[in-house]
């Protein structure tokens, strides 16, 4: 809508240049002029094409320098748009008296000229002075913080929002994230999210109900707990679902996205927009497992084959035990053989360990 705008704005800036323009030309080519208002009409049709030209380099300026601005930290960003100001004041002050001169007719343009020129000097030295020491002003406003510090001189980086989705929300994930100081920032919670849990909550499903309710309630929780730095992002984006709209979210605020959904985080990824997929976190956080390592574990269920069993270390990486099928309800002991690593998490494979006969009668609870 707003590029549209733009467009429209410079094509009739155009045409009413170039169609009030006639009035300005020299006196001499009127006179020789046998239609003025073809010429007006000729004058008025270049004018729009102009202005359309501008426009359309006016309108991919723009975009780029939105996408800076979304990029920018904010220290960075307030910094540069004080020094632009400051800029833009000294060159205006400057041009005090000469603008009060009274100066012949004949060269009454260096009036504007110098304007133009002088608020262009002056702005740049602004803004490039701003961008080289604007951030060491955050020792004035906070000289005690270790971390003002830090970022003046450029070590640290700012810590950048996160958006969490709702698979995050419903397995209740994000809050231990959140009380081990594991996510910095701000929080943000998108619209999209919140309508899905209510739709959630009034499934006639009881367990798409009870995910929904568990979501909401622990987003109040959250709320309690951390305040203002909760933030509910209340902008309808355009999308077909919940995840279109948190990658136009993710995109526009330059956060990073929280999510459990492998494909979610793949789409992130080819779209280069920050992501952490906690699925890849915890598979990076479980403890290694070689082969020859030997185990205690207790098979709960049926493999594939024939002969397998299957059992669950603690953080919940499946075992696949050769040979256990008939040892289901019985904790064995197990020697690791290989492990298998999968793009949606990693499967270790193992075999009943030898002369060490298993009590077929007791059943480990």
């Amino acid at each position: 809508m707003v590029d549209s705008l733009i467009l429209l704005l410079f094509f009739i800036s155009g045409a009413a240049t170039g169609w009030l323009g006639v009035d300005l030309l020299p006196e001499r080519i009127l006179q020789e002029a046998t239609n003025i208002d073809g010429l007006r009409l000729v004058l008025g049709g270049f004018g729009a094409f102009l202005g359309l030209l501008l426009g359309f380099i006016f309108q991919q300026l723009r975009q780029k320098l939105m996408q800076q601005i979304k990029d920018m930290p904010t220290d960075l960003l307030v910094s540069r748009s004080v020094g632009l100001i400051l800029g833009l004041l000294v060159a205006n002050l400057l041009l005090a008296p000469i603008l009060l001169l009274p100066l012949p007719w004949e060269i009454v343009l260096v009036k504007p000229l110098a304007a133009v020129l002088s608020n262009l000097f002056f702005g740049v030295l602004g803004y490039n002075l701003a961008d080289s020491h604007g951030r060491t002003l955050l020792r004035l406003f906070n000289p005690n913080s270790t971390e003002a510090l830090l970022v003046a001189e450029g070590i640290l980086t700012p810590a950048t929002a996160k958006i969490i989705d709702t698979s995050v929300i419903i397995d209740g994930r994000v809050s231990g994230l959140l009380s081990c100081g594991l996510l910095e920032g701000q929080v943000i919670v998108a619209q999209t999210v919140i309508d899905e849990l209510q739709t959630l909550a009034d499934s006639s499903n009881n367990e798409k109900r009870g995910k929904g309710r568990r979501g909401l309630k622990l987003l109040n929780e959250l709320r309690e707990t951390y305040g203002r730095r909760l933030v509910i992002n209340s902008t309808k984006y355009e999308g077909k679902g919940t995840d279109e709209r948190l990658l136009k979210l993710t995109s526009n605020t330059g956060g990073t996205l929280i999510t459990a959904d492998y494909n979610l985080s793949q789409v992130a990824q080819v779209q280069e927009l920050k992501v952490l997929n906690l699925s890849e976190l915890v598979i990076a956080l479980r403890p290694e497992v070689r082969p020859g390592e030997k185990l205690n574990l207790k098979i709960v269920k049926e493999g594939k084959e024939s002969s397998q069993g299957v059992g669950y270390l603690d953080d919940g990486t499946m075992v696949v035990v050769e040979g256990a099928r008939p040892s289901i309800g019985l904790r064995l002991p197990v020697v690791i053989t290989g492990a298998l690593q999968t793009p949606t998490g990693r499967m270790i494979f193992g075999k009943i360990e030898k002369n060490n006969p298993v009590n077929k009668s007791i059943k480990s609870n």
